[in-house]
Formats: structure tokens, sequence, C-alpha cells
């Protein structure tokens, strides 16, 4: 069952990502979130999903394109893109272009650099090739990062008065004060930058690591001790963040092992409040965004519904503690895909956006992972095997 299911979202993941290319002005293969046009521009967190979990489906040319077609259509000031339009058009910021819901985006840049180091990481092989490549993109990167707000502590900082979009699959979400999620973004991508400083020698390696040190040392003022768990923010929808926590968790960053067994339990123990059909909510079930950029509905979009693009990383923590609470995610997910679609979220009569490809492909990057619990897998195989009997 396990292969089985890995096999389906693989063969889905491909699917959806060949069905999602378009061509630009310049002739640059762009990959749109969707397969039917909806979202038609290259989404930078979209693409970097689809490389870091089902890269196999896109041709390394295909990725230096789309980060090179990113890096050129960058502000004046080198923030980078939200998104670029087939036609060259850049755009920072969530919403329509001219009409942007907040301050550009906080993660464009940071999801850029995963995508940089997901394709570096494929050529290993071909080191001088990738040395070059880095060499070019380094100081765009580094003055993209150099612009995101940082409070004191060292934390992604959202000004109330004048907020930034966060996070893109909240980025109608008037998170503000100290980000949660935003810091994860922002010390990953710290961390992968002081990493390729280091192997091709060049680019301010120290000024990475120290960045990243000191969301390591301050991040746990968001954390709630009698939830047991991180809040989404520090003033607007300070709120327990329930794909923030997983990731945490998925990333591996550093924490006190209280502190990941105290996620961990919450995780599990609250499961039935956020999963439907292995699809996750943002908050608690009941729970709706304390501020909102613009109006969103109660249980649609992200202000309720449930979306895959987290699923991968809720079954791979659950996996840890509870066997059947994780094959139950994983299981329902699949049969929810194979009957329904792949939607970008979901809910009670209510689908939005067909063809998601990050739907899909998070979640078989999310299988891939579960190799690292091979009782887990024997635990998947063994149920299946007595249910179908």
């Amino acid at each position: 069952m396990y292969q089985e299911i890995t096999d389906y979202f693989k063969q889905l993941s491909l699917q959806l990502i060949n069905g999602c290319k378009s061509t630009a002005y310049d002739g640059t293969c762009l990959y749109t979130p969707d397969g039917i046009s909806s979202y038609n521009a290259l989404w930078i967190r979209d693409f970097s999903y689809m490389v870091e979990y089902a890269g196999f489906a896109i041709p390394d040319e295909d990725v230096i394109g789309c980060i090179e077609y990113s890096i050129r259509h960058k502000r004046a000031d080198g923030w980078m893109p939200d998104r670029t339009y087939g036609n060259g058009t850049g755009v920072y910021a969530a919403g329509e272009a001219g009409a942007p819901i907040g301050e550009a985006n906080l993660d464009n840049t940071p999801f850029l650099i995963f995508t940089v180091y997901c394709l570096l990481q494929r050529q290993k092989e071909l080191s001088s090739d990738a040395a070059a490549l880095f060499g070019t993109w380094e100081p765009d990167l580094t003055a993209g990062m150099e612009l995101i707000p940082l409070s004191p502590q060292g934390l992604v900082y959202n000004d109330p008065n004048c907020p930034h979009s966060p996070y893109g699959f909240t980025d109608t979400v008037c998170k503000t004060g100290e980000l949660f999620m935003e810091s994860l973004l922002f010390w990953r991508a710290c961390r992968m930058m002081a990493s390729l400083c280091q192997t091709f020698h060049t680019g301010p390696s120290l000024f990475y690591q120290e960045k990243a040190a000191k969301i390591e040392q301050n991040i746990h003022s968001l954390f709630q001790d009698k939830a047991g768990a991180f809040l989404a923010a520090s003033k607007d929808c300070s709120q327990l963040d329930i794909w923030g926590n997983a990731y945490l968790l998925y990333i591996d960053f550093p924490c006190r092992d209280s502190v990941r067994q105290s996620i961990l339990h919450f995780l599990t123990a609250n499961c039935g409040q956020f999963l439907y059909h292995g699809q996750v909510r943002h908050l608690l079930q009941g729970e709706y965004w304390d501020r909102l950029l613009i109006e969103v509905p109660q249980e649609t979009y992200q202000n309720g519904a449930y979306w895959a693009t987290a699923t991968g990383w809720i079954i791979w923590c659950l996996a840890q503690k509870d066997f059947a609470l994780a094959a139950n995610a994983l299981t329902a997910a699949a049969a929810y895909f194979k009957e329904q679609g792949s939607f970008e979220c979901v809910n009670e009569n209510y689908q939005k956006l067909d063809s998601m490809v990050v739907s899909a492909t998070n979640i078989y990057g999310g299988a891939l992972r579960l190799q690292e619990f091979p009782e887990f897998i024997a635990f998947l195989d063994q149920t299946c095997s007595l249910h179908e009997g």
C-alpha cells in the first residue's frame, strides 16, 4: 500500500507539472501553480515546492531558467517578485497587479533560495558550473534577504501599521509583530546560503550564520507553554499555527527535545481538529484569523479551508507518535485525490481550483520521507492488507 500511494502521487505530480508549463515572452519555460491557467504566472514559492518535492520532473535547464527569470524581474530596490507573468511583468505582493494586498510578500527571496539550493545540490558533480551559477546569483539573493524586516531579536517582523503580506499560503492574513512561519523560512534560507557560500567560497557566510543563530536563540518567545506549540505571530493573529509547528519539525529546526515532544503531542492530540480527508487547516477547527488583509469568508480559502500543501509535513510528524493516525491521514488523502482531484483547498461542499500542482507534489515529498520510518511503512502495509482481506 505504501508503494502504491507513493507511486500514485509521483505520477500525479509528473502529470500536473507537465500540464502547468507555459512559455514566456523570451522563451523561458515557466511553471505555473496549476494546470488550468488560473494562476498564469511563475510563482516563486509554488515553483520552489515543485523543485524540492518533485524535482525529478523538472530539467535543470528549466530550473535555471525560472531562477534567472525571477531575478531579472526583481524590483528596483532588489526585492524579489512574488510572481512574474509571461509578458515580463513582476508583481511583488499578493493580490492583483496594481492592487496589492499589503506590502511585498516576506517569503519571496527565501523560496527563491530554496530553489537555488535544491538545484545546486543536484549539480554537485558539475561543481564548476554550479560555482559559476551561484557566483552570479549570490549578490541578488543577499540583497533580497537584507531587505526583509527583522525585529531586534532577529525574527521576521511585520509592522501592524504597514503590514507586508506574509507567507504566501497565508498571504491574505494580517499576521503582525514577530512572525513564526516566516522566521522559519528566513532561518532555512540563511542556513542554505551559509552552506552555499562555504561550498563555493563566495558570499557572506558569517552574515547568514549569525542571522540563523539569532532566530534559534529567540524564536521560543513565540512558544505557548500551555498549548505546547508555537503561535503564528506576537501581535495580530497570535494564534496556534498548525502548519508552522509541523514545518518546524519537518525542516529539522534545532529546538529542545521537550519542545519537540510538546509539538508532536499537540499535533497528535488535536489532529481531529485540523484534518479533513488528510488535508490541513491553518488553525484549529472553529478558529479563524483575528485580522485579515482582505475579506475571506469563514471556512473558505485561507480562513478555514483545508490544504494538502501541509499534508506531507503533518503525516511525517504523526508517524513519529501514532502510526494509525498517520496511516489514516495518508490513505484518506490518497482516496480523496483519486476520487475528487488535486485542489488548492477544500472543505465540506467546497473545492477551490482543480489541478493544483503543489497539493500533489508536497504529499509526494512527505511520502518519500516516510522511508525514515520503516516500522510505519510495515504497519501501513499490514493494516491495509488486513482491511482488504
